[in-house]
């Protein structure tokens, strides 16, 4: 069962935390699913993608692409399965699947600080996590660093 790590983001917004992200996990050799809530979002974090410059390239695609199984980063509102990741990195509240977690090295579960909706929701899932066996770790940026608060 792969890890489960919250990002509690409280000083830097999605999406400048995400692609630091997803470019480490690249570094590991990892294909990664970007799971959220809302196509518009998706689409709107894709083009956000695109745009940093081509030093930070990004390779990736939207659910329901010609070429889903082929992306290295799919971005994706259900199955995010479909380009077989070793990490699923959660965002808006975006639902765990805890049958998920045995095939992936790790899960990542990015939420907003800053919204009281978005902190009770990573508390739930802390739970489900928790609650099924699988290691978790808390991580804030608070003090204006990422660091390991918690751990289960």
């Amino acid at each position: 069962m792969g890890d489960v790590l919250f990002y509690h983001l409280t000083r830097t917004p999605l999406e400048a935390t995400l692609p630091n992200l997803l470019i480490r996990s690249l570094e590991r050799g990892w294909r990664v699913a970007v799971q959220g809530r809302d196509p518009a979002r998706l689409n709107w974090l894709d083009q956000r993608l695109w745009a940093l410059g081509d030093d930070s390239f990004l390779p990736h695609g939207v659910q329901d692409g010609p070429h889903d199984a082929d992306q290295p980063i799919l971005l994706c509102v259900d199955s995010p399965l479909d380009n077989k990741p070793d990490c699923v990195m959660l965002i808006d509240g975006a639902p765990i699947e805890l049958a998920h977690l045995t095939a992936l090295s790790r899960t990542c579960i990015l939420f907003d600080g800053n919204d009281d909706a978005a902190v009770n929701t990573a508390r739930g899932q802390w739970k489900q996590v928790t609650g099924a066996g699988a290691k978790a770790q808390y991580w804030s940026e608070e003090s204006g660093r990422w660091e390991k608060k918690a751990e289960a």
